[in-house]
């Protein structure tokens, strides 16, 4: 061990260097410069057009929106607007007028003692051109 002390400084003639100091020359050392960085493009999961409907969301809000010519659909988390327009016009063949979007948040619930919580979700309410409908439930 005495052979590395060679090349060591001595104590007197070492400068005393700060945590932060250190931190700034390691951050300097190991990154990059921004010329040299190029990242790829983030890609959302692809989901088919198809599925981003998760199934129509029964209620009695969402019955008597219906009945005006307005259906209600629980959607993936990540679905867009011009997604859903696609795939309501894909699936149903019907001409999409307007979509509005609302999430729902999770909801902290007790059952017996344990908390829990209801999951959150994200619905669309899809608005049709005048003549258009949408058979949801079989009569």
């Amino acid at each position: 061990m005495a052979i590395f002390n060679i090349f060591k400084k001595k104590d007197s003639e070492q400068e005393p260097e700060t945590r932060k100091e250190i931190e700034k020359k390691v951050v300097k050392e190991i990154t990059p410069k921004s010329e040299s960085i190029k990242r790829a493009p983030v890609k959302k999961k692809e989901i088919a057009i198809a599925e981003l409907l998760k199934e129509p969301h029964i209620s009695e809000k969402a019955t008597i929106l219906s009945e005006h010519g307005k259906y209600v659909f629980k959607v993936y988390a990540d679905a867009n607007k011009s997604e859903i327009k696609k795939a309501v016009a894909g699936l149903y063949g019907v001409v999409v007028k307007d979509i509005n979007i609302i999430n729902i948040k999770p909801k902290a619930r007790v059952m017996r003692g344990m908390k829990g919580e209801k999951p959150g979700y994200k619905k669309a309410i899809v608005t049709l051109e005048k003549g258009h409908k949408i058979e949801i439930l079989p009569h």
